[in-house]
């Protein structure tokens, strides 16, 4: 018996066969649970029982250089890694219509991957809704090449530091652009980087009235998810408040190996928190 390795045998007609070892590096990663949080709460997530937490990267990007090395620290410190971000970019900084400015757009790129790279962030949500928003009047067909051009150049700067940026796809009362899943994908295809790719909101996909089988033309290319309640946007306690069942269902049809975090509001982040992680490991361990 090798160490460290599971051995199956397998009995075939009287004969047993013993199957290629299996070592921990070839089995599935599992679904991780994560939890969105500002920085001034990241304990919560130990006591909530979460895997990783998800910060703000604007909320990272504006905290002054002595906060930020202490920021640093805590995370290193906390047995809870920061594996991922979201809130990418201001509504100031516009990546859609006349106002573009991509030297702008280039800085503070940079200074975002460098700054969650130093926290150990793998994924970048690009959600932004004001930023990404189409102005009146302006060339739908020139505002979806400029975002081509933006999800390149995110994904260029990102993958030299090891994340991956995924686009996230927004109901239609926070952008006029990319509302949907499938819309989504045909953006990640046109900017066609591996460091682009595509997350699923379980709220906003409510909202949109759309399929959860969109999870599985979109296959691998799913690369994160968020979840909260559809109603009210608070964090999810109950299978039967909303149709998650058939959401993550679709999940582990696709093999997803992801993250899946809470994103959502609430009164009480500590029982909350808590209430959601168990919800959402009940409903992937199936």
């Amino acid at each position: 018996m090798v160490t460290g390795q599971r051995i199956a045998v397998l009995a075939l007609g009287g004969v047993a066969l013993i199957a290629a070892p299996t070592t921990a590096a070839e089995r599935p990663r599992a679904i991780s649970v994560g939890i969105c949080l500002k920085v001034a709460d990241l304990e919560v997530a130990q006591a909530a029982g979460y895997d990783y937490v998800e910060l703000s990267a604007s909320e990272v990007n504006g905290l002054g250089d002595a906060e930020f090395q202490a920021l640093v620290a805590r995370v290193r410190a906390s047995p809870v890694p920061v594996r991922a971000a979201n809130v990418f970019l201001p509504g100031t900084l516009k990546v859609t219509g006349p106002q573009v400015d991509v030297s702008r757009q280039a800085e503070h790129v940079e200074r975002t991957v460098g700054r969650l790279s130093a926290l150990g962030v793998e994924t970048l949500v690009f959600g932004s809704g004001k930023a990404r928003q189409v102005p009146e009047g302006f060339s739908r067909e020139e505002a979806f090449s400029q975002l081509v051009a933006f999800g390149r150049l995110a994904a260029e700067a990102a993958s030299r530091k090891g994340i991956v940026v995924v686009l996230e796809p927004l109901r239609r009362q926070e952008t006029n652009i990319i509302n949907t899943a499938r819309e989504g994908l045909v953006l990640v295809d046109a900017v066609d980087r591996p460091a682009f790719q595509i997350m699923v909101d379980f709220y906003h996909l409510t909202l949109e009235g759309e399929d959860p089988a969109v999870l599985v033309t979109a296959g691998r290319r799913v690369r994160h998810v968020h979840v909260a309640n559809p109603d009210g946007r608070v964090f999810p306690r109950v299978e039967t408040e909303a149709a998650y069942g058939p959401f993550f269902a679709r999940l582990r049809e696709i093999g997803y190996t992801g993250g899946v975090s809470v994103e959502a509001g609430t009164k009480d982040l500590p029982v909350d928190a808590r209430a959601s992680a168990v919800l959402l490991r009940n409903l992937l361990a199936r």
